[in-house]
């Protein structure tokens, strides 16, 4: 662990003196564990607390504010040393990792006047060379597809999904009600409500539902998603996907 060096520490019941850090490389979108040595510095017992963290960019402006949040307990003048996780921010790039403790629906403890120890992280791309694409035959991508899922991967989603362009022969054109929600048009959507169809998925996430007869992910932990309507796929009528 890196010594942080000596700091001003308030005086009144919640006070912390934070003494050693480690940060391993970070990822986008993925999870890594922090150590952090600390010291209750002040009168009171630690109950109900949390370490957590902020991202900021480079000139200090928040990027990611409510990070994940790890219990702590201490009694005054009792040292922790804490292994907590933390996500690493999307895209990768440079940033500020601030550290601090929070006593949940009330304050975070710098706003008491506790020292909020900063360290510079370079967040690398996040590795996709196990991301697993979930087309079916007879499926027509796009000619940009695999590289847009590639990118969306290293900039740290795990799943990633598009539209789909429906083509029903000259019996049925209207899209189905199911495939509605995917119809091609647009670009990133992170408000999308709908499971992503035909997507591509780090491991350890696998297809968790199904539209139209099509493998689809439904949102289910924490992992970073993105739906991006220029991920475009074509299914053509079931008479060309036979002869596929």
């Amino acid at each position: 662990m890196e010594r942080l060096g000596e700091h001003p520490v308030p005086s009144g019941p919640l006070a912390m003196r934070w003494l050693a850090l480690d940060v391993p490389p970070v990822q986008a979108g993925t999870l890594a564990r922090i150590g952090v040595e600390l010291e209750n510095a002040g009168g009171a017992p630690w109950r109900g607390l949390n370490l957590s963290y902020h991202w900021l960019d480079e000139r200090g402006n928040p990027i990611v504010w409510d990070g994940i949040r790890t219990p702590v307990e201490a009694a005054p003048g009792e040292l922790l040393r804490v292994d907590a996780p933390v996500r690493g921010p999307i895209p990768p790039g440079s940033y500020r990792l601030a550290l601090d403790l929070v006593d949940e629906e009330r304050f975070w403890l710098a706003e008491l006047g506790n020292h909020t120890p900063t360290v510079d992280v370079d967040v690398e791309p996040r590795d996709a060379t196990a991301a697993r694409a979930f087309v079916p035959n007879g499926l027509e991508l796009a000619p940009d597809w695999e590289e847009r899922v590639y990118v969306a991967h290293t900039e740290g989603y795990a799943a990633v999904g598009g539209s789909i362009a429906y083509e029903g022969g000259r019996l049925k054109r209207t899209t189905p009600p199911e495939l509605e929600p995917y119809r091609p048009g647009g670009g990133r959507n992170p408000g999308f409500a709908h499971p992503l169809v035909c997507p591509s998925l780090i491991p350890p996430l696998e297809p968790n539902a199904e539209v139209f007869g099509l493998p689809a992910w439904r949102r289910e932990g924490e992992e970073p998603w993105l739906y991006d309507a220029r991920v475009a796929l074509r299914l053509p009528p079931r008479s060309d996907r036979r002869r596929a």
